[in-house]
């Protein structure tokens, strides 16, 4: 049961296929004692980076490229995400070890990394079949999870080597105007201009504010849990949008795609992880327990969850938007309009409540 329940990947799409000689090439001269004949599948999803698993006699690898058409040093930053993890391992051990990367595009046709791959559950919208878990499991998982992002957020960046990875000081002030900026660009005529929403964040961005390593990216589908203990992390993946930014607008982030129990209808639709189920934490009770253990105050937050529900609707705009001028014909998302009008929605309630 155990192996049925470990994430796998699937077939690799078509046009998506690795060149296997010269890859192998480059694995045997720079990853040592690989065993056997390389078996190679893809991971679902592929909107960012895509993901392979390299599967050998004795070990299975992670291979991470960009897709076709991207730039290097753009958005898919392979070698920065390689470094940055590298770094990372020695002061937070969620990090999976990285084995090799190179810019040599010759090899696959762009530049990749391999890292070591760590078998276990990854909760998506669901658990695997199979996974039982109890109230209580649920809810110390969720205490581990939110331990993991205190402990990534505690990290002292300057002696991991890691103060290069972001700008730093006025991070919320560029997070607030460029989300703005992005969700203006990308506006199209069925969506909200969002005036209301955007004045509000302008006028809270706050005086004070705490750098750290974030991850920006903190959800359990980027969780591996134990196959034999749910409630226990093995490792943290998909790193590309870490940075050194604001720790509650990291929690801000990840609480926009919490989803809860007792959500409407909409919110459930749109699901991307098991937190609905019996033992998980509410939006509020996560909050509270990230003030109590990081001596906050649970009252100031309503600045950072109206951030994270205003990025992901940028988010959201921004592919849309490729798809309302056809520049994608993907049918999935032909109705991403709507959810942003309903994460603005969220975002008033929200100002009206806690405001």
């Amino acid at each position: 049961m155990t192996n049925q329940i470990i994430d796998t990947a699937g077939k690799v799409r078509p046009g998506e296929e690795l060149d296997i000689a010269p890859l192998k090439e480059w694995l045997d001269a720079n990853v040592p004692d690989l065993e056997g004949a390389m078996q190679v599948s893809q991971y679902s999803g592929g909107a960012s980076n895509w993901t392979y698993c390299l599967a050998f006699d004795n070990r299975s690898l992670i291979l991470r490229r960009p897709p076709k058409g991207t730039k290097a040093k753009g958005a898919h930053d392979m070698g920065r995400e390689y470094r940055l993890q590298k770094s990372l391992k020695p002061v937070y051990d969620k990090v999976p070890t990285m084995l090799g990367y190179t810019d040599d595009e010759s090899v696959i046709g762009a530049e990749f990394y391999v890292m070591e791959k760590i078998d276990g559950i990854i909760p998506r919208k669901y658990f695997p079949r199979g996974v039982d878990i109890s109230p209580q499991q649920a809810r110390t998982l969720c205490e581990v999870a939110i331990d993991e992002l205190i402990s990534l957020h505690n990290v002292d960046y300057m002696a991991a080597g890691l103060d290069h990875i972001g700008k730093g000081a006025g991070y919320a002030q560029r997070q607030i105007s460029g989300w703005i900026s992005r969700y203006q660009k990308a506006r199209t005529w069925n969506v909200p201009k969002a005036h209301k929403v955007i004045s509000w964040l302008e006028e809270r961005i706050p005086s004070k504010e705490t750098i750290c390593i974030t991850h920006n990216d903190y959800r359990f589908d980027n969780l591996v849990l134990d196959a034999k203990d749910p409630a226990k992390i093995l490792g943290v993946l998909d790193w590309e949008l870490a940075t050194l930014g604001d720790p509650l607008m990291d929690l801000g982030n990840s609480l926009a795609y919490w989803v809860q129990s007792d959500d409407d209808f909409f919110a459930r639709k749109t699901r991307r992880q098991p937190t609905d189920i019996p033992g998980m934490m509410t939006r509020d009770q996560v909050i509270e327990y990230y003030c109590s253990k990081q001596q906050l105050d649970p009252g100031d937050l309503a600045f950072y969850e109206v951030y994270g529900l205003f990025r992901l609707a940028g988010i959201v705009q921004q592919i849309y938007y490729r798809y309302h001028h056809k520049q994608t014909r993907n049918p999935a998302y032909k109705n991403l309009w709507v959810f942003v009008h309903y994460l603005l929605y969220r975002c008033k309630k929200i100002i009206k409540q806690k405001g």
